[in-house]
């Protein structure tokens, strides 16, 4: 069977549509062909896929083919057999008769002739010529047509139809049309059963001796064409999924060594979609095919069914698995295959795949499906990209590949080309050798100049050239913008001159010694440790550096050199021209320019296709690389714009590493453009970095250009954010508590990413109300400068009054030089040991909370018995703060009228539990106070001024006592009755406003009371004094003024008996003085009356006591500190006198009340009667017989409805009466002050009251009422 492959692939490729027999069995074809033609394709055809399962199909090709056509003869039973496909799939009979008895005669058994082979599908087409005009032909063709479907036609199926030529029937084409495809449908089947019948069989013997892939193979892509050819496209590619699966099985099968392919020539360009790239009688070895061009074949084949399906997608995505796998199958024979054949097909696979798919792609997927694709094809180009580049790096171009990260990675991890044999350097290419050892010279003289001013270390700078002149010195450091200094990233996976070497066969693996003359130590060219141990004798020298590399370990003749780098390139180079077939890419190899130009256009197409996909990080990458390129050339604003974006995206995903390594080619970029915003805030970017990445000078470097700029005139100012670099947070502990309208001082902790100190012209920070976003912020500014250390600092604000509510840190800004900058990232309390902890989570805790107006502060009397009156007293004032700290508080003292505070005196202030102790031990807390022996930290003397007392620090939390000295001043004489007097003192702490009352009293009450009267006028006067204050008085002396008409008796001074003095008198008791008087000659006139209105009494006296208690000593007087300096005290009090009245004018009797008594509401007369004693006319007391009355009630117990006040007529004569009635309402009831009847212009010592009136008067309540409902 595998004899048949060339005539197969022939078949093939001739047929492509499925065969309908025409059997012309009366010559009619010529007349239908064109009808029948231009019913093709069909068009809505139903057939079955390989599960029986009914599939449309738009549009069915096919061809009517004569059965005496060349095509169709009769075949070999075997070959009709194997190409089972490609024989008709419908027989199309067309007769035609116009005679019954020709009908049966010759006719009928012709076609059971024809339709005997039950192989076949067949249906008759009978066509009638008859004339419509012709009746009785026309009923003879019906007669005909009717015997025929009698003949041939059964209940299961229809396999007649007509045509009538002069006048078609409407139904006819559709009826033709199922017909066809019915019997495709059936061969169709019958056929894909068999195949898969035979398939079956040989699939089960895969494993045995006899099992040969080629018969398998016909059988099973012969299947797969036939479902091709019937447009089944999707069964046609499950068929060759499964014959690739089957290969890949049988194909390394233990005991059958086979021959992979690839080295005839052009086979380093992929044929992956080009599945006529070979024959297939060309690939086949044995009972198989090679692996190489079989595996291509059988994808190429996908392809074409995939694109069928217009599914460019799939073909991508199974193309670049198809291609790894591929490569690691030509890794596995690399040692058959030609130099870096690995490589080469890649490339051309990947880039063939690229422009094919992207041919056939029309956009028309879903979205997700269209960033697949765009991710597949970056894919490819990046495969393509890595590839290309290591075969540059093969030829010496290593040096124009930028050393970044992602090429590091991917070169790094990609091995070298393993050839059973490393090339040989041509013989002809010593020019080419030459010039490419000028080129490693001229980079080592560069090496050294960079080293030369580092003596001292001369051998590690020689361990540097040679390791250097290994690799080209394709790892020649340059040095960065800001002196940067760092390791070139390798872009070989092990060193290639080691390699090279080792794969030449008369050498053993990784011997460097035939290289340099050194110790073994020093092969990698890269240990310190072995130069350093080198002896000067042994140390390295540029003149033993020759350029062909003599060395002085003598090799034996059969054994060739080691071949130097520059060789190594130049052999590789050779190699690969013999190679690459594709003149295009060795176009792109043949030097620097082109390289670099397919270098981009490679790197541009994946980074394009990566940002159109979900991978657009991986775009952004690759942006770096280009910029790279562009960097180099010069092109110095695409190389900005790209590595902005490789900057935010590796600062995005928190790849400081890599950030580190581009940042500083976009800051040299920026200072190169003169964009001074974005150099500076790439400088600050470098800053924040993580500190373990740059050096300490390299840092401080960073910080000298930021300072630079910022003190310099920029021509286009910005603010900067610093937020990566300068944080800030609220001190541990609870936020700072203040009350509406009060300033206060805020505490922040601020971390620098610094490395060195930097000044701050101002600072500000804002506060954002959490409760509130219509508040806005509120900023807090420091107008000084500030020095922020690297690390932690802490800083205090002056916060203004703010508006109650809790606020949170918003943002911090400030000014360096003429450089505004804002910082809104938030820092979180590290470890007490840690300065620079840093995080950037907005903290939730408040900073500050400020609270609705309330009580701040509790402001008391310290005590709350009475003070002496017109003597300064210690005015005690309790400040007792409310859960809220008093430092700084300012006390203002408003002491109002009659009070005066003696500001020359200073205040005293100490600790309330001080004053407890020295209530308890008095005298002992006022020696010790007094001595001044021993003052405190509670205890501070205080000044008044301006009318305020600053609190000290150590009041702030405490309850402490101020004392200050107030004089209550009072110059009226007492009266006998207590005077204290209740004085308001305004206080103001922290705009709070109280009102303490302190009671200021005189030291004695004083009563008086005759004990004793003579008939002779004496009086004995008993003046009996009442302590009113908590304090010892001691009375020195007392003597009476008297009023006039009131004399001493004896003509005396008025002082008791001396004896009796100094009196005692413990608070609150009494004491009493005699004194005896008499009445003595009235003074005539108002003279003698303004002289002496009324009687004074005098008393001498002194008083002890404590201020904690009530009434004490004196200020002025205790000052001095000696008691013997203490002034005796004058105490005055008015006493009133009266000469007695012994004939009285008029008489007033109050009448008495109803028997029944008062209720509630009821009317009642009050009445009174007023009568003249005696005539007395020169004192009369009323004017025109007429005398004035007044009553008076409570209104809230009475309502008056007479006339409360008015004039009556009074006789002047001796005995008269009147009568005075007035009508009164009781308002409420119990007992109650009845009306008071007075006389206003008569003194009260010439009237008698007789009767008296009662003091209260028993008022009923009203009387129970009820009413009756009483219904109509």
């Amino acid at each position: 069977m595998a004899n048949f492959l060339a005539q197969f692939q022939t078949i093939k490729n001739a047929c492509d549509h499925l065969i309908i027999a025409v059997e012309d069995v009366s010559d009619l074809w010529p007349v239908v062909k064109n009808g029948f033609e231009e019913r093709l394709p069909f068009k809505g055809a139903s057939l079955n896929n390989k599960t029986r399962n009914p599939v449309f199909v738009e549009k069915l090709p096919a061809e009517f083919i004569l059965t005496t056509d060349s095509r169709l003869r009769s075949r070999f039973p075997q070959e009709q057999l194997l190409f089972w496909f490609r024989e008709p799939y419908a027989t199309v009979v067309l007769v035609t008769c116009e005679d019954l008895d020709e009908f049966k005669t010759i006719l009928k058994p012709r076609l059971k002739l024809i339709v005997q082979n039950d192989e076949r599908e067949w249906f008759i087409v009978f066509i009638s010529r008859a004339n419509p005009n012709n009746d009785q032909a026309t009923k003879l063709a019906k007669k005909v047509y009717a015997k025929l479907e009698v003949d041939f036609s059964s209940k299961k199926r229809e396999r007649c139809c007509k045509l009538d030529l002069h006048g078609p029937e409407a139904n006819f084409w559709e009826d033709l049309e199922s017909k066809i495809v019915e019997s495709i449908r059936n061969t169709l089947d019958r056929r894909a059963q068999f195949y898969e019948d035979e398939i079956r069989k040989l699939s089960e013997q895969r494993f045995m001796p006899i099992w040969n892939f080629c018969n398998f193979f016909i059988l099973k892509e012969s299947l797969a064409f036939m479902f091709e050819m019937a447009h089944l496209q999707e069964d046609s590619l499950r068929e060759y999924d499964e014959l690739e699966l089957c290969y890949l099985e049988t194909v390394n099968m233990t005991g059958k060594q086979r021959d992979f392919g690839g080295v005839d020539h052009g086979d380093d360009q992929a044929a992956l979609l080009k599945p006529g790239n070979k024959p297939l009688s060309q690939i086949v070895q044995d009972d198989s095919f090679r692996e190489f061009e079989f595996r291509q074949y059988l994808f190429a084949c996908q392809s074409k069914l995939l694109f069928k399906l217009n599914r460019p997608f799939e073909v991508a995505s199974r193309g670049y698995s198809f291609i790894i796998s591929f490569s690691k199958a030509l890794a596995l024979h690399e040692h058959m295959l030609p130099f870096s054949m690995r490589e080469v097909w890649v490339i051309t696979a990947c880039l063939a795949l690229i422009n094919t798919t992207v041919s056939h792609y029309n956009g028309l997927v879903a979205p997700d499906v269209e960033k697949e694709f765009y991710r597949v094809q970056g894919d490819l180009y990046s495969l393509s990209r890595i590839k290309f580049m290591r075969l540059a790096y093969l030829i010496g171009y290593g040096t124009d590949i930028e050393r970044s990260p992602v090429n590091s990675a991917a070169l790094s991890m990609l091995p070298w080309p393993k050839p059973a044999v490393w090339p040989s350097v041509p013989p002809d290419a010593s020019s080419e050798v030459l010039a490419k050892e000028k080129a490693s010279l001229a980079l080592c003289q560069i090496t050294m100049n960079n080293h030369k001013q580092n003596v001292d270390h001369v051998n590690l700078i020689w361990s540097d050239i040679i390791s250097k002149t290994q690799t080209i010195l394709q790892a020649n450091p340059r040095v960065k913008h800001f002196s940067i200094q760092r390791k070139p990233l390798p872009l070989e996976p092990s060193v290639l001159l080691r390699e090279a070497n080792r794969r030449r066969a008369s050498l053993s693996a990784g011997n460097m010694l035939e290289m340099f003359d050194i110790r073994p130590s020093f092969t990698d060219g890269s240990s310190l440790d072995a130069s350093l141990k080198m002896s000067p004798s042994n140390k390295v020298h540029v003149s033993s550096m020759s350029r062909t590399n003599s060395s002085p370990v003598n090799f034996d003749s059969s054994i060739d050199r080691p071949m130097r780098l520059s060789e190594i390139h130049v052999a590789a180079e050779h190699a690969l021209q013999l190679t690459i077939t594709d003149p295009d890419l060795w176009k792109f190899l043949s030097s620097v320019q082109e390289f670099e130009q397919k270098y981009l256009e490679l790197t541009k197409g994946a980074a394009d296709n990566y940002h159109r996909s979900w991978w657009k990080r991986h775009g952004v990458v690759l942006d770096g690389e280009i910029a790279a390129v562009c960097y180099r050339h010069g092109n110095f604003d695409l190389a900005a714009k790209s590595y902005e974006k490789v900057c935010a995206l590796y600062s995005g995903e928190g790849w400081q590493d890599l950030l580190a390594d581009v940042l500083p080619n976009l800051a040299e970029c920026q200072k190169i453009l003169d964009d001074q915003a974005g150099y500076l805030s790439s400088c600050v970017r470098l800053l924040s970095l993580d500190k373990g990445l740059f050096l300490t000078k390299e840092r401080q470097a960073f910080q000298t250009e930021v300072v630079r700029l910022a003190h310099s005139e920029m021509k286009h100012p910005v603010p900067l954010d610093v937020s990566s670099l300068i944080t800030f947070s609220g001190n541990p502990g609870p936020p700072l508590e203040l009350c509406d309208g009060d300033p206060g001082t805020l505490s922040v902790t601020v971390w620098s990413g610094f490395p060195d100190d930097i000044t701050l012209e101002s600072l500000s920070l804002t506060l954002i109300a959490t409760y509130s976003a219509d508040e806005g912020v509120k900023a807090i500014r420091s107008f000084t400068a500030t020095i922020l250390k690297s690390g932690r600092n802490t800083i205090t604000l002056a916060i203004p009054p703010q508006k109650p509510g809790s606020y949170v840190l918003g943002v911090l800004t400030g000014q360096i030089g003429h450089l505004r900058f804002r910082s809104h990232s938030f820092s979180k309390g590290g470890p007490a040991d840690t300065d620079d902890f840093m995080s950037y989570e907005k903290p939730t805790r408040p900073i500050l909370k400020v609270f609705k107006p309330r009580p701040l502060v509790d402001l008391a009397a310290a005590i709350s018995s009475a003070l002496l009156m017109n003597e300064p007293q210690w005015v005690g004032l309790i400040v007792t703060p409310i859960n809220y700290s008093l430092k700084g508080a300012v006390l203002h003292i408003d002491t109002g009228p009659g009070l005066k505070i003696e500001d020359s005196h200073v205040f005293e202030m100490e600790s309330y539990t001080n004053v407890l102790q020295s209530t308890a031990h008095t005298e002992n807390s006022d020696d010790a106070r007094k001595g001044g022996s021993a003052i405190t930290e509670e205890y501070k003397q205080l000044t008044l001024e301006d009318g305020k007392i600053e609190l000290p620090d150590w009041a702030s939390n405490i309850t402490s006592v101020l004392w200050f000295p107030v004089r209550a001043i009072d110059n009226r004489l007492s009266r006998g009755t207590s005077s204290g007097l209740n004085i308001a003192f305004n206080l103001c702490c922290s705009s709070e406003t109280e009102t303490v009352a302190v009671h200021f009293t005189d030291p004695f009450h004083v009563s008086t009371r005759v004990t004793d009267k003579c008939n002779d006028g004496t009086l004995l006067l008993q003046v009996i004094l009442h302590s009113q204050v908590k304090a010892t008085l001691t009375i020195y002396d007392a003597w009476l003024d008297l009023q006039a008409g009131f004399v001493h008796i004896e003509e005396g001074d008025g002082r008791p008996t001396s004896s009796f003095f100094p009196l005692v008198i413990s608070p609150a008791s009494r004491a009493g003085i005699l004194f005896g008087i008499r009445l003595g000659t009235a003074t005539a006139g108002d003279e003698a009356e303004a002289l002496h209105p009324d009687s004074v009494l005098n008393i001498r006296y002194g008083i002890s006591g404590d201020r904690t208690i009530g009434a004490h000593t004196p200020v002025a007087a205790e000052s001095t500190g000696y008691v013997d300096d203490k002034k005796d005290l004058i105490f005055r009090s008015a006493v009133v006198l009266q000469r007695p009245v012994l004939d009285p004018f008029l008489a007033v009797g109050f009448l008495p009340l109803p028997s029944g008594g008062l209720r509630v509401g009821q009317l009642v007369s009050m009445r009174w009667r007023v009568e003249r004693l005696k005539d007395f006319e020169e004192n009369a007391v009323s004017h025109n017989d007429e005398v004035l009355y007044e009553v008076n009630a409570n209104p809230e117990n009475w309502m008056i409805a007479g006339r409360k006040r008015g004039h009556v007529s009074f006789s002047t004569k001796q005995g008269s009466r009147i009568v005075i009635s007035i009508i009164c309402v009781p308002l409420v009831a119990g007992y109650v002050r009845p009306p008071q009847f007075g006389l206003p212009n008569v003194d009260e010592a010439n009237i008698s009251c007789n009767p008296a009136g009662p003091h209260l008067v028993c008022v009923l309540p009203p009387t129970l009422s009820s009413s009756f409902c009483i219904p109509a």
